[in-house]
């Protein structure tokens, strides 16, 4: 399956090993070798750059370890391809413009069913490549339309109950962890993925939360950052834990918002 990682935080940071943990998921020996893409949020719009090679033999990943731009907040994706071609529209994370802000999606999982699901079906938006994550998301972005008719973001609870109900409806149809964010907060579905015991039952993300004190120092190179801040918080949600210590495994179905290094919202999982 897919690999996902998402950092929120409060001071602008630089993804320096996260990004390199999560290109050896996906080198020769694993299974995630079709393709990866990383969007690095400047301001209202995004930095993105993908490549639909392996992970672990890119060049452009090891430049951006050391010269990525600074962020607070960042999506990254690894694929495993399981519909549509290895080609460049159908590598994650996929990138949409919708109320005035760059919406950022990528997405783990399978849905083999989606294209035949009324009430996923596409509108306003259409995909540029086959995979059905791309799908997804334009659906997606047809629901949070109305939302995003006003000058600034939507309420977080409105959203959030956008989100739970498209969320529940792709549950029905497969795996489904994602990671969505619309310039103004970061939301993510935990579910269920393929395990080490050849099982696909959850966790499907895993979330940790750091917190720097004043004048001091947010040194957590095992997870990518290492700053000198008065005051930094900062959230990684990935797909599996990328350090020793201690992550929290999402709970099936269940779905978090971040907003600069801060959990601000989260609905519990349930059991389908």
């Amino acid at each position: 399956m897919c690999e996902l990682l998402a950092l929120s935080s409060s001071q602008p940071l630089r993804l320096t090993f996260s990004l390199q943990a999560l290109a050896a998921r996906g080198g020769p020996a694993g299974r995630s070798h079709d393709g990866w893409g990383v969007a690095f949020y400047q301001g209202s719009d995004v930095a993105l750059f993908r490549e639909p090679v392996a992970a672990a033999n890119s060049n452009l990943v090891r430049h951006l370890e050391s010269h990525g731009p600074a962020t607070r907040l960042a999506i990254s994706h690894i694929r495993h391809a399981t519909q549509g071609e290895v080609s460049l529209a159908n590598t994650q994370p996929f990138v949409r413009e919708l109320g005035g802000r760059t919406h950022v999606f990528a997405h783990n999982g399978d849905l083999p069913a989606i294209s035949g699901r009324k009430s996923l079906s596409l509108g306003d938006y259409r995909p540029v490549g086959q995979t059905d994550s791309e799908h997804a998301f334009c659906a997606l972005l047809g629901r949070m339309a109305s939302l995003w008719r006003g000058d600034g973001p939507p309420r977080l609870q409105c959203r959030l109950t956008v989100l739970a109900t498209f969320a529940a409806e792709l549950r029905a149809l497969g795996p489904a962890n994602f990671l969505y964010a619309d310039g103004d907060a970061l939301f993510a579905h935990g579910h269920r993925r393929l395990q080490l015991n050849g099982r696909a039952e959850p966790p499907g993300l895993w979330i940790r939360q750091r917190r720097c004190p004043a004048n001091g120092e947010l040194a957590d190179r095992g997870a990518g950052v290492a700053v000198k801040a008065e005051s930094t918080t900062a959230v990684w949600i990935a797909s599996v834990p990328l350090t020793e210590d201690e992550w929290r495994p999402m709970s099936c179905g269940e779905l978090a918002a971040v907003r600069d290094g801060e959990i601000i919202g989260n609905l519990p999982g349930s059991s389908t």
